[in-house]
């Protein structure tokens, strides 16, 4: 199967209803084959506001050389997969899962974060805390650690790092204006603005 030529075919929003209308599949045969795309990197998963599941199927054009970019890093050890519409790659050096996840939550996009959130399970403390001293956003770091404990195993923080990230001072937002609705306490204790609720984390739980 070149799935490939199937996302070509199917590209763009979908519902599982749609997919199975355009291939004319079963619902578990589609399904089988969404999940395929998953694995390479080419469906993004959303919920509308009446919770039916979309599907943004995408192919990637004329990538660009160099190293693996951030899109690369976090499909490879993201369970949440992203699809870009061109991949940024980086040409002076192979960034790191830690610098992945510190440019994941530079950029402020909402999609990006909540897949970076799978990385933690695949990261050296002493690197990430040092990258996140330099762009002084520790607590971000912490915050977004602590609300992955809640849906995931990840590696235990060492507690001389834990100290470190949790700096006093006022709270911020690490997507501008967005607060959870379901997460208070973290943010609470890190006076950081979480931009996630429990719904946009089930994908994680697929």
């Amino acid at each position: 199967m070149d799935y490939y030529k199937l996302a070509k075919k199917i590209e763009g929003y979908r519902t599982i209803f749609s997919i199975t209308h355009i291939l004319r599949l079963s619902r578990k045969t589609a399904m089988n084959y969404i999940s395929e795309l998953r694995k390479k990197g080419l469906v993004e998963t959303t919920y509308s506001s009446n919770k039916i599941r979309r599907y943004n199927i995408r192919t990637l054009k004329h990538p660009k050389l160099g190293f693996p970019g951030i899109y690369d890093i976090v499909n490879e050890y993201s369970k949440v997969k992203l699809v870009p519409r061109y991949e940024i790659k980086v040409h002076d050096h192979k960034i790191s899962v830690e610098e992945a996840i510190i440019r994941a939550i530079k950029s402020q996009e909402f999609r990006l974060i909540l897949a970076s959130l799978g990385l933690f399970n695949h990261i050296n403390w002493t690197l990430l805390h040092k990258l996140a001293k330099e762009e002084n956003i520790e607590r971000k770091v912490g915050a977004l650690y602590e609300l992955t404990r809640r849906i995931m195993r990840v590696r235990r923080i060492d507690k001389k790092i834990f100290k470190s990230l949790m700096k006093k001072g006022n709270y911020l937002y690490i997507i501008k204006n967005f607060k959870s609705k379901d997460f208070n306490d973290i943010e609470r204790k890190w006076k950081v603005y979480l931009p996630f609720n429990k719904a946009d984390l089930i994908i994680y739980k697929e």
